[in-house]
């Protein structure tokens, strides 16, 4: 896979170039902080010094091509899966592509205490290592891709599930899960406005411009798998698309959200399945022993015995062994 970098001196100019592509206001400069101007929906920049030196969230400073399978993790996309073949009774007339594009439905958070903290810290998460440096419609498209994952069939059924998709074997979803990107603590206010971001989309707030899409990736990287989706807009850094035919229509969003969430971290990789050699020689030499080995006799069980009979074995000998001053003395030995 072929790697694009944007170090801070010599690729200051291509980074500015894209930011201005983005609409997104920037600055590469380390230590400034991007705090939202929520009334005019811009970023601006002021000290602080929670701010980390790479802000994660800028993907486009770190852009990496897709492979050819549009299945590699690239910084600033999402991946995607394998499509199941049509259900049942869809007729593949109701399967052509529809270039309209409709509104999510209000996602419901329903489960326990723990699933909607869970499902909080999961999608703040994404939203900040994502779309940190983004205006407000970017973060809101964001997180209505991860709710409408939540809701597909392809997809997991919980939110932490989809975001975390993957990062048990190195195959991330979504990249910051797998690149290290999480080891970088998050700067306090950019945070804070993720969380809010998020918190609005758990409450119902739908981004309804983005429609259904399912995938997004940043204008600096050209997944291939963008040339079989439909492009439902352009908000903040990313282009988002949706599925083409019916299981990009409202139809096929089918899954209710039930909680269960997991824990809001990459999960944990499956256990090796341990390799167990065979030494073939050892092998027929033991079968061949086991085969020139008579089988043990029989073990022939007693008949059952009624109630008050006395077994052979058992019965006083002819001469007893007994003491004369001990026969029935009725006391025990001491």
């Amino acid at each position: 896979m072929r790697r694009v970098r944007f170090n801070r001196q010599a690729g200051g100019a291509a980074a500015a170039l894209l930011v201005s592509l983005a609409g997104v206001g920037f600055s590469a400069h380390a230590g400034l902080s991007r705090t939202p101007d929520l009334a005019s929906n811009r970023i601006t920049a002021q000290q602080d010094a929670d701010e980390p030196q790479h802000f994660p969230g800028a993907a486009l400073l770190y852009a990496e091509e897709a492979g050819d399978d549009g299945k590699s993790t690239t910084v600033g996309a999402t991946g995607t899966v394998a499509l199941p073949d049509l259900p049942a009774g869809v007729q593949p007339a109701l399967a052509e592509a529809d270039a309209s594009i409709r509104p999510a439905a209000p996602f419901m958070l329903r489960g326990t205490t723990l699933d909607k903290a869970r499902a909080l810290q999961c999608l703040t998460t994404a939203i900040y290592y994502e779309a940190a440096t983004e205006p407000d419609d970017g973060q809101a498209a964001v997180a209505q891709v991860i709710l409408n994952r939540v809701r597909h069939p392809t997809f997991p059924g919980s939110v932490c599930g989809v975001v975390y998709q993957g990062s048990q074997r190195r195959g991330c979803q979504f990249s910051f899960a797998c690149d290290g990107a999480l080891a970088r603590a998050p700067a306090r206010v950019p945070w804070e406005r993720a969380r809010r971001a998020a918190a609005r989309a758990l409450a119902g707030q739908v981004f309804a411009p983005v429609g259904l899409a399912t995938h997004y990736h940043t204008y600096a990287v050209t997944p291939a798998w963008n040339r079989s989706l439909v492009m439902t807009g352009m908000f903040g850094a990313h282009l988002f698309h949706r599925w083409k035919g019916w299981w990009g229509t409202p139809a096929a969003f089918t899954r209710s959200y039930v909680g269960g969430e997991p824990l809001p971290e990459p999960h944990a990789p499956a256990a090796p399945i341990q390799q167990v050699t065979i030494d073939v020689a050892v092998a027929a030499r033991t079968a061949a022993l086991l085969a020139a080995t008579p089988p043990a006799p029989a073990t022939v069980q007693p008949a059952h015995v009624e109630s008050g009979e006395v077994r052979a074995a058992y019965a006083a000998p002819a001469e007893s062994q007994i003491l004369d001053r001990w026969k029935d003395s009725g006391k025990p030995l001491r």
